[in-house]
């Protein structure tokens, strides 16, 4: 096998350096991310809501329509 290669401590300071400063970013926009996909959500669920009532009325006066 073949032995490991030395890197320089100021590339692995780099490497660390960026890898936390993603963590960190991915964070932070994922924190601003979550209230407005839960906002999307409610409105979603709210206008699925509203549609399946519009669906259900519109159903009842076909079948009225059909039966007189």
């Amino acid at each position: 096998m073949v032995p490991p290669v030395a890197v320089s401590p100021l590339i692995k300071t780099a490497r660390y350096s960026a890898l936390i400063a993603g963590i960190i970013y991915g964070k932070r926009r994922y924190d601003h991310l979550k209230p407005i996909a839960a906002e999307e959500r409610r409105i979603e669920e709210e206008e699925k809501k509203v549609r399946e009532e519009q669906e259900r009325i519109a159903k009842q006066l076909a079948e009225d329509s059909i039966l007189k």
